[in-house]
């Protein structure tokens, strides 16, 4: 049975976001998101993973670049409450990072009920648990979630974890390289990655007796109504600084229902 979130009965506007994968290389992203955070008339804001490019522990807080996005969530979560649940690159945020932002440490998945808005309540996930077809990836997840393997990985020193990061996202462009499929001379498309597994999904909605899914992961922005009567909002991935054209999106519930908007006007 999934967790569960509940809102005041108050809240009329909330904002989902995720896959912003914030790294030094994106200061465009990053600016986005401050303009974003700094004027959004949300009552909630959620972040769905991957907010980070990659996380090597909370004393990477100690990093410029990092305490800069610290203190942005921190100014932000005195604003309204952000919601931050972990993905696959940022799976390792850990206490320290949400009592020094102030953001609310999300499960995956949650069923988030928000009875100003709808008696049912919605699906929350980052989406990476539901893409079975993607066994390799699947059997990684399964062993850097093991509290052993983060032990033995957060007590290395910082530096050599942020080389090991780094490996790892060097391993992770070159899988992207080699998925996309862009014919010679285009625009480079959008990484992609495996796509959720249905029946999974209606499981969990099921079990949380919902019948709408967020999530984000696959970098595959959509709507899609399924004809057993239930809906999938797959959120847009962040890249401003060298994505032509730039993608940026956030999903809006409120009264009138879900509304993609651009995050710079929202």
């Amino acid at each position: 049975m999934p967790a569960r979130i509940d809102l005041p009965p108050s809240t009329r506007t909330v904002d989902f976001i995720s896959d912003l994968h914030l790294c030094p290389e994106l200061p465009r992203t990053l600016a986005l998101l401050r303009h974003y955070l700094e004027r959004t008339s949300a009552d909630a804001v959620f972040i769905l993973g991957d907010l980070f490019e990659a996380w090597v522990g909370d004393d990477a807080a100690t990093l410029p670049f990092e305490a800069d996005c610290v203190s942005l969530l921190a100014a932000a979560a005195r604003q309204r409450p952000v919601y931050v649940m972990r993905g696959n690159r940022d799976f390792l945020l850990g206490p320290a990072f949400f009592q020094a932002t102030g953001a609310i440490d999300l499960p995956d998945p949650v069923a988030l009920h928000a009875p100003g808005l709808s008696a049912q309540p919605v699906l929350l996930s980052h989406g990476d648990a539901l893409c079975l077809s993607d066994t390799a990836y699947q059997q990684f997840r399964a062993q850097v979630r093991q509290p052993a393997w983060q032990q033995a990985f957060l007590a290395k020193p910082l530096d050599e974890r942020q080389a090991i990061g780094a490996q790892m996202r060097a391993a992770s462009r070159e899988h992207q390289r080699q998925q996309a499929d862009t014919p010679h001379g285009q625009a480079s498309a959008p990484v992609t990655y495996a796509d959720a597994d249905p029946a999974l999904a209606q499981q969990w909605l099921a079990e949380s007796d919902a019948q709408v899914l967020i999530h984000g992961h696959t970098h595959r922005p959509q709507t899609e109504h399924h004809a057993s009567g239930w809906t999938r909002h797959v959120l847009c991935d962040w890249e401003v600084d060298h994505h032509q054209p730039p993608r940026a999106e956030v999903l809006r519930w409120s009264d009138r229902g879900f509304q993609r908007l651009d995050p710079a006007a929202a």
